[in-house]
């Protein structure tokens, strides 16, 4: 196995923040020729031409045919990084592998997802191992909105019936569902004024803001949200607006999530932050009774999902694990993964780990064993040896 820990190293190193990820899916191509898998398999798609803002590049798609009479499957891991792993420095540290650089995450987030991928796709082509037929996919844009897996067409990847993606966490935790989560996008539009002259005059954006949100906070809508058996999240992470001092804010724009696995309450959170903003406007008016105005909108970023104990894959990927002499372990969680747009694809997709550990800070690490075991469950769920 060590040249599965030689590939990660080197994968870590290359750049490829979100829609940067030119070098990353070149190198991969590269290796998978080198393999011996015909350039004829290896394809990459125009999502980023659909997704919107664009990219350097699409998603990478390698389909295999099959050597044995079994329906598809598919294995997945996102390519990208957050900008917090540029300039990676991979290097082995005992049981680890962190970054040299301090002031950078290593980036096995997900990178060893996508070493997990590349080192089962290339050992079975080499070793001529016998397999279903297979497809590998490496989406893009995965950390800024699973665009790369929302945007790919499901036809693309060969109707496959069993789905396995690799992502962040401990190799023998089977992700079997995820919340959803709306984007919500808010602009306050105020009224303008000479802060120390006429204060009375403007409406304050900031004012409004500030009201909407102690409403939400105070009611129980902000942050970890449970009515009666209802549960969900929601945060206001973005605030932009305001250029001196001496101006009565005018504009300001604000972006927040609501998060729940219940569909009709998480769209009951977008609605009450809605409320709560439309009162803040109608309470906050200047000397001459004006009032400001209000842009609310919302998207959905992702649907939840959750695959029932007995789906294929979640049964294939469990029995993988053991074969590890893991002890193999279900869970829900409530962050968005590949899977969650996977799923809306009618794909059933289940989610292990890599051993990857403190994802998105300076701390980050890679478990070595962890991943290795990772990249055998790989093999074992590609070439059916479960």
């Amino acid at each position: 196995m060590k040249s599965a820990i030689s590939l990660v190293t080197e994968l870590m190193a290359v750049p490829g923040k979100s829609r940067e990820e030119g070098q990353i899916v070149s190198r991969i191509s590269d290796k998978l020729r080198k393999a011996g898998i015909p350039k004829s398999a290896i394809r990459i798609d125009r999502a980023n031409k659909r997704i919107p803002g664009g990219g350097e590049v699409g998603n990478l798609i390698v389909k295999l045919p099959g050597t044995m009479r079994q329906p598809r499957r598919l294995l997945m891991a996102h390519v990208d990084t957050v900008p917090l792993c540029v300039g990676c420095r991979p290097i082995r540290d005992g049981e680890f592998i962190r970054s040299a650089n301090s002031e950078t995450a290593l980036g096995g987030d997900n990178r060893a997802g996508a070493s997990v991928l590349l080192h089962t796709a290339c050992t079975i082509v080499r070793e001529g191992l016998p397999h279903p037929p297979l497809t590998f996919f490496w989406p893009v844009q995965e950390e800024i909105g699973l665009l790369g897996a929302r945007y790919a067409k499901p036809r693309d990847l060969g109707s496959p019936k069993l789905c396995f993606n690799w992502d962040g966490g401990a190799p023998n935790v089977a992700v079997i569902g995820a919340t959803g989560d709306y984007d919500i996008q808010i602009v306050i539009e105020g009224i303008a004024s000479h802060a120390g002259a006429h204060p009375e005059d403007g409406v304050s954006a900031i004012a409004i803001a500030a009201a909407a949100t102690n409403d939400l906070v105070e009611n129980g809508w902000h942050g970890l949200i449970r009515k009666g058996r209802n549960e969900g999240t929601s945060n206001i992470g973005v605030i932009n607006g305001g250029e001196a001092t001496n101006v009565v804010t005018p504009r300001l724009t604000l972006r927040a999530e609501a998060r729940s696995h219940n569909p009709r309450f998480r769209k009951r959170i977008v609605n009450e932050f809605e409320k709560a903003f439309k009162r803040a406007v109608r309470k906050t008016t200047n000397a001459a009774g004006q009032r400001g105005q209000l842009l609310f909108s919302a998207d959905l970023k992702y649907e939840s999902f959750q695959l029932k104990p007995s789906e294929p894959c979640v049964q294939a990927a469990v029995e993988a694990v053991e074969a590890e002499e893991l002890a193999a372990e279900t869970r829900v969680c409530n962050g968005g993964l590949d899977a969650n747009w996977l799923n809306e694809h009618s794909l059933p997709t289940v989610t292990l780990g890599c051993g990857q550990a403190g994802i998105h800070t300076n701390s980050e690490v890679l478990h070595i064993e962890s991943f290795l075991q990772a990249c055998r469950i790989a093999l074992r769920l590609a070439t059916c040896r479960h």
